[in-house]
């Protein structure tokens, strides 16, 4: 593939519902272009996009790829990106980098959740949009039910920019309401076409369409409007019209809607040619940086002559090396040279460039301004990262990866597997932003989070595939509390007589809870009231730390205690068999005696929610919050009809709640949530959770 400039390279994203043709719709543009002789299938595993086992046997994509096509002397860098709900962490990164987006919708489905997803991302990273209705072959297929679908839920500005011949086992080729001709399919299904008059009983549809399509294009500009006022549509010419469409794209108010058939290579250089006239080239899309010697933001052109920026937006690490997917997004980045991290603050040795198109790889000399390759083997360098040179140090605003929301402990599943642990989990993250590993300081266990529970089994299986290292996804254990609601006194004496040296220890404390203080570090307040020298200063540390021993045990539960007042006010002590030890076990065994006497309880977790819904959920998912024991704090609405619900709920009733709201709202939900603070459990609840919490203790947690 030979070298082309800014101005004949576009990079599309194709987005779109999980299932609905994105992989084989990239195996039909790479088909019509002549990039591959052969269209692969997602169900023989064998497309240029999927390519990694994991895609191969699940059947969907997992990763974003990249395919370029050449395609009348222009560069089209395709991006194939997953559209499952628990993978937008790669929607998010390939929206960051893209000239436009081609989002894709089942004509038998229609708008779906995936659909939404991706127009709301699409919108706020101010990305041009078309839609592309495919699958028009299939049973239940609906064009215009589609466009209807999408004018109500997506935009208004959505309007068709070509028509259906037929539908379904009819469907027989396609309509353009600009050029006022047909394209029949070509009966080979290899990209081909007939072009030819349109079909007599389409004529007024079409024109009732076209009406529509250029009532739109005027409007972007006033002599446009003035000119369609006198003339009616036929008194713009070609050219007008191509240039009011691509303003009217590139501005938002014009989303055109394509169509076609991926699996019957039908509509294909109608597309291809579509993305040349409709979306920007990397030559019109200028990008702002932060300069970091003033501070200030800048804006650059896609242009060899301007300062390097360049974006690693995805990384892919296994056991031979790591890959960097890096955009140009001005200036050149040249092999074998040397570039500035501003991260790291540290130069990186660049070695060898390739472009790629799937797993395939080719050697390139540089990357030019507005293209898109890989590096191998960088050091340290990660996804988010800026490249530039160190003379003119530039920062690229980075990729939003959307928080987790859901948590598991990961666990090894043998001796073997916890040596390699550490250092696959450092690899995931790596490639995948929006996973975070970390440790519960209180329960000690090493946890994995991600944007839900099929995420987390999808890192596991790489984990194992890639890494070698089995590992077992359970939930968390919930790091309940034990504190006292009242006040108690215990003497304990700890007698050992033995035929050597004895232990002899007696202590009498005062026990009373505290008022809970979110900013106290230490869960003990421990008072020393001993006057006359009944127990020598030095047995004092002995006694505290046996208190500290028993309340991290806890009395009912086997749960730590807090918030907890010990007074230490009389004992007694001997001479000879007064020693550390029997202290500690005099001091532990008096606290345990006075907190039962105490009335001790549990405390749970309770967490902040944040859910946004569509409102028509709303009632649904308030009624679903009061079952888990849930208080509705308030709700707020927020943009495009959805509302924002806040409440309270106990951690032990939200450990799922990323599945949970998923299948409440059919998708449409997102939540974050944040610790609050602690609540005592309700005393119906309090009996089967103490027994349910001594056998996980007893059982070796």
């Amino acid at each position: 593939m030979r070298a082309y400039g800014p101005e004949h390279i576009h990079t599309i994203g194709l987005f779109g519902h999980g299932g609905c043709g994105k992989t084989t719709l990239t195996e039909a543009l790479l088909l019509t272009a002549r990039a591959i002789s052969r269209a692969g299938r997602v169900e023989d595993g064998n497309t240029v996009s999927d390519y990694d086992p994991e895609e191969q046997r699940r059947r969907m994509s997992i990763n974003l790829a990249v395919a370029p096509v050449e395609w009348h002397d222009n560069k089209i860098n395709l991006i194939d990106v997953p559209g499952y709900a628990d993978l937008v962490g790669e929607m998010a990164a390939a929206m960051r980098v893209v000239d436009g987006a081609i989002i894709v919708v089942d004509a038998a489905g229609g708008v779906e959740v995936g659909t939404e997803l991706a127009w709301e991302m699409a919108r706020k990273a101010g990305v041009p949009t078309l839609l592309f209705i495919n699958k028009l072959d299939r049973e239940n297929a609906n064009f215009f039910r589609c466009v209807e679908q999408a004018r109500q839920i997506l935009d208004e500005a959505v309007v068709p920019m070509q028509l259906p011949i037929g539908e379904q086992r009819e469907f027989a080729g396609i309509i353009s309401l600009r050029r006022q001709r047909a394209w029949l399919i070509s009966e080979k299904h290899d990209g081909g076409f007939v072009e030819a008059d349109i079909p007599p009983e389409l004529v007024d549809l079409e024109q009732e369409w076209r009406e529509k399509l250029i009532d739109r294009i005027a409007a972007t500009n006033d002599d446009l409007i003035e000119k369609y006022l006198d003339g009616g549509a036929d008194a713009l010419t070609q050219d007008e019209l191509n240039r009011g469409l691509r303003a009217g794209i590139a501005n938002g108010s014009i989303v055109p809607v394509f169509c076609g058939s991926a699996l019957q290579v039908a509509g294909m250089a109608q597309l291809l040619n579509g993305i040349l006239d409709s979306i920007p080239s990397a030559a019109r899309k200028p990008v702002q940086a932060r300069d970091l010697i003033n501070g200030k933001e800048m804006t650059l052109k896609a242009a060899a002559a301007e300062p390097l920026s360049a974006l690693v937006f995805k990384t892919i690490v296994d056991p031979y090396g790591k890959m960097s997917y890096i955009r140009v997004f001005s200036g050149e980045l040249s092999a074998n040279s040397t570039v500035f991290n501003p991260r790291t603050g540290k130069d990186e040795r660049i070695g060898q460039l390739y472009m790629v198109r799937g797993r395939e790889q080719t050697a390139v000399a540089a990357i030019g301004p507005g293209d898109i390759g890989v590096a191998a083997k960088l050091g340290d360098v990660s996804t988010n990262d800026t490249l530039c040179s160190r003379d003119r140090p530039l920062q690229l605003a980075p990729i939003n990866f959307p928080a987790p929301a859901f948590t598991a402990t990961v666990k090894p599943k043998t001796r073997a597997d916890l040596d390699k642990l550490g250092n696959a989990l450092h690899n995931v993250v790596e490639e995948d932003p929006s996973v975070r590993v970390s440790r519960d300081p209180d329960t000690g266990e090493s946890l994995l989070s991600g944007l839900g529970e099929s995420h987390l089994q999808i890192i596991a299986e790489r984990m194992k595939r890639k890494f070698g290292v089995e590992v077992e996804l359970d939930l968390p254990r919930v790091p309940y509390r034990e504190t006292i609601r009242g006040k108690a006194e215990a003497q304990y004496r700890h007698k050992k007589q033995t035929g050597g040296a004895g232990q002899f220890a007696d202590v009498s404390i005062r026990i009373e809870p505290l008022p809970h203080d979110p900013n106290r570090t230490d869960p003990l307040e421990f008072v020393n009231s001993i006057v006359g020298g009944v127990i020598d200063r030095v047995f004092i540390p002995s006694v505290e730390k046996g208190v500290r021993a028993a309340m991290a045990e806890g009395v009912i539960s086997g749960n730590p205690m807090v918030d907890v007042r010990v007074e230490l006010f009389d004992g007694k002590m001997h001479p000879v068999d007064s020693k550390d030890i029997a202290f500690q076990i005099a001091g532990h065994e008096a606290f345990k005696i006075a907190a039962q006497k105490a009335n001790p309880t549990i405390m749970e977790p309770i967490y902040q929610l944040e859910i946004t819904v569509p409102e028509q959920y709303a009632g649904d998912v308030i009624s679903d919050m009061n079952t888990r024991r849930g208080r509705v704090m308030g709700m707020m609405p927020a943009e495009g009809g959805r509302t924002t619900i806040t409440a309270q709920a106990p951690l032990v009733e939200v450990l799922r709640y990323a599945t949970d709201l998923r299948s409440l709202t059919q998708g449409r939900g997102r939540f974050s949530m944040t610790f609050d603070h602690y609540e005592d459990v309700p005393p119906h609840l309090m009996q089967a959770l103490i027994e349910a919490q001594k056998k996980e203790h007893n059982s070796g947690h």
